[in-house]
């Protein structure tokens, strides 16, 4: 294991019915590339040496010695890649009964023997003719004579391979009710390994994923599924090469389907991110204390690779809020559209309240509030007219933000109010003594202010509630006047990040039928993001940007995930963030805003710690009341010096 990351590679080498030697010598050659490439545990298919198909031979003396003596080989042969245990599969006799065994090996020796505890008898298949189930009797025997050596044998065993707790299941047990790695991983296995040998009929491969996707999620494990392929007799039924490597409920890497030569998949299992889900997930605990058993742990004595910075073999989404396909994103973005809107139809219900007033500045956050607001009215059947949109130039408001502000307004069929904040913030100015022409906090922070007493105070005027705009990101980096921006009466975006705000825009925009609605819409999201506090420059454009004064929002917006999420240090989510924006930001701009985030992060909890109620959206929350309990004492030394000593 380096820096957390497990290196595993599910391999499916060409097969020969019967054919021993052939077997063995493609194991060998297969396991020499996926050893170069840095994999600490390999794969093979279910009865990999002999081949799955080999019915009746099975009990054949010359196929079961020549397996032994094929075994004999590989294991010679794994001395050579000494830093990776290696898992093949195999017929083996044991107390007067033959079973279907996963071998683990490492260094050139025999480590362990895990028999298959399922045998299908079904439709095509007729495993109990040939083989004896390896569940827990009296007549099962604890360890077994391989090759010279005497080797653990059972259900019961896991492997550590570098620290890393390893288990394994065969085919038919992970299709059980109850599979044997529910149990295993209770018991403290992190990877599952699952050799397996399954034909493929209509829709079966689908079906298959969503098995391992849904097991790799209950066992909270990484998940390497490895099955026979080209070579396999085709005498009533057909085999794909499959290799399947799932993380949790996600599938991080799989191989191409139907080839016809030796393939391989490799990937990187996050093992911390396991162990923080396992550590932060109270019911897994729980049921491990009901359900988990006594197993035995065998080392699996391979030796360590020399740690060093890896590059990562797995795919890190750039922006983890965002789902890289756009099925996913156009279904993900109607579930939190529908999650704010239900949120906030029951604070009105709750309430009984019919008016609602939400401040229209033209950019982002307000365009979603009010879209959302907009929504639960006409769910409620509450006329749009009870909600009163506010736009409020000041000092920074551009003639692009006004105008969009105003047009949304006018085509929503909302009541539209206009108050300009400049004579009473230059009577405050005058009032506090401040000079205008000194753009300091003071300049931008009275404006903020003014803006939020005068929403309350029309909230007051039409018996109703202020709605606030402010998004996840804003709460993470403090990025609000305390105060000001800062409150209201229910934070409708309070859990959504910047980075997913514009997606959320864009999809009631392609969902208008108004062309004025459509285009008013897209324009915000090309308007760049600005609390527009400051006056515009000479030709009217916008002089404020944020992402210039805070830094990126979509480094920070991965910070932020990260660090929230799985609990991850500043060196870690480096590591990440190097390998996700490997093309768009050198690794000094990354430690810059890194350090950025934290020192902001851990000094602007006081404003999180008294913030709006608001609907959670994702796994990543603020609130103070739900995910995210951290006193605004909190020292931040030691964040700040990690990120001071990353190496760029």
């Amino acid at each position: 294991m380096n820096q957390g990351y497990f290196r595993v590679a599910a391999v499916a080498p060409a097969v020969s019915v019967a054919g021993t030697d052939a077997n063995a010598e493609a194991i060998i050659q297969t396991a020499a590339v996926v050893a170069a490439s840095g994999a600490e545990l390999a794969v093979f298919p279910e009865l990999s040496i002999t081949a799955y198909t080999c019915g009746d031979l099975f009990h054949s003396s010359t196929l079961l010695n020549s397996a032994r003596l094929a075994l004999a080989k590989i294991i010679t042969a794994s001395a050579s890649f000494p830093t990776m245990t290696m898992v093949v599969g195999m017929p083996l006799q044991a107390n007067g009964m033959l079973f279907n065994c996963a071998v683990f090996l490492g260094a050139g020796r025999p480590v362990a023997v895990v028999p298959k505890t399922y045998l299908p008898n079904y439709n095509e298949f007729y495993e109990q003719r040939w083989f004896a189930s390896g569940e827990k009797s009296g007549a099962m025997p604890s360890e077994v004579e391989l090759c010279g050596f005497n080797v653990p044998f059972g259900t019961d065993i896991i492997v550590s391979v570098n620290g890393v707790k390893v288990a394994a299941e065969i085919c038919e047990d992970l299709w059980s009710p109850l599979p044997p790695s529910s149990t295993l991983s209770l018991s403290g296995a992190e990877v599952i390994v699952n050799l397996s040998a399954s034909d493929d009929l209509i829709g079966k491969y689908d079906y298959l994923l969503g098995l391992i996707k849904q097991q790799s999620a209950r066992c909270v494990a990484g998940y390497v599924y490895s099955s026979a392929g080209f070579g396999e007799s085709t005498t009533d039924i057909a085999f794909d090469s499959k290799g399947i490597i799932a993380e949790n409920g996600n599938i991080i890497r799989h191989m191409p389907r139907w080839i016809r030569h030796p393939e391989s998949t490799i990937a990187d299992i996050d093992i911390y991110a396991l162990r923080h889900d396992r550590m932060h997930s109270t019911t897994f605990s729980h049921a491990a204390r009901r359900h988990g058993s006594d197993c035995r742990v065998v080392d699996a004595r391979i030796v360590p690779a020399i740690p060093s910075e890896i590059s990562l073999c797995r795919v890190v989404n750039p922006s983890p809020f965002v789902p890289p396909v756009d099925e996913l994103l156009d279904s993900r973005c109607t579930e939190i559209v529908n999650i704010q809107t239900s949120g906030l139809a029951q604070r009105l219900k709750v309430t009984n309240t019919r008016s609602l007033v939400i401040g229209v500045s033209g950019g982002l956050d307000s365009t979603l509030a009010l879209l959302v607001a907009v929504k639960a009215f006409d769910v409620l059947g509450i006329p749009r007219s009870g909600i009163t949109a506010v736009t409020m130039p000041g000092f920074g408001t551009t003639g692009r933000t006004h105008s969009n502000a105003t047009e949304l307004m006018k085509v929503l069929g909302v009541t539209i109010r206009e108050i300009s904040i400049v004579p009473a913030v230059m009577q405050h100015f005058a009032d506090i003594g401040h000079n205008p022409d000194v753009h300091d906090v003071t300049y931008e922070n009275s404006q903020a202010r003014q803006r939020t007493m005068l929403l309350m105070d029309i909230a007051n005027q039409v018996s109703g509630m202020v709605l606030g705009t402010g998004d996840l990101s804003e709460l993470a980096l403090g990025w609000a006047t305390y105060n000001g921006d800062h409150m209201s009466m229910y934070g409708v975006n309070a859990g959504v990040p910047k980075t997913l705000v514009k997606y959320l825009v864009k999809w009631f925009a392609d969902r208008s039928t108004d062309n004025v609605e459509r285009n008013t819409l897209l324009d915000i999201i090309d308007t760049p993001i600005s609390p527009e506090l400051i006056p515009a420059n000479s030709d009217g454009t916008i002089a404020q940007v944020t992402e210039d004064l805070v830094g990126p929002y979509e480094l920070h917006d991965f910070f932020l995930y990260y660090t929230l999420r799985y609990g991850f240090s500043p060196s870690r989510i480096f590591l990440l963030a190097n390998t996700a924006f490997e093309n768009t930001y050198d690794r000094a701009t990354i430690k810059k805003w890194l350090t950025v985030f934290f020192r902001r992060f851990f000094s602007q909890q006081f404003k999180r710690s008294c913030m709006p109620d608001g609907p959670k959206v994702g796994s990543v929350c603020l609130s103070p009341r739900g995910d995210w309990r951290m006193p605004s004492d909190a020292c931040s030394v030691r964040w700040i010096k990690e990120c001071e000593d990353l190496k760029v």
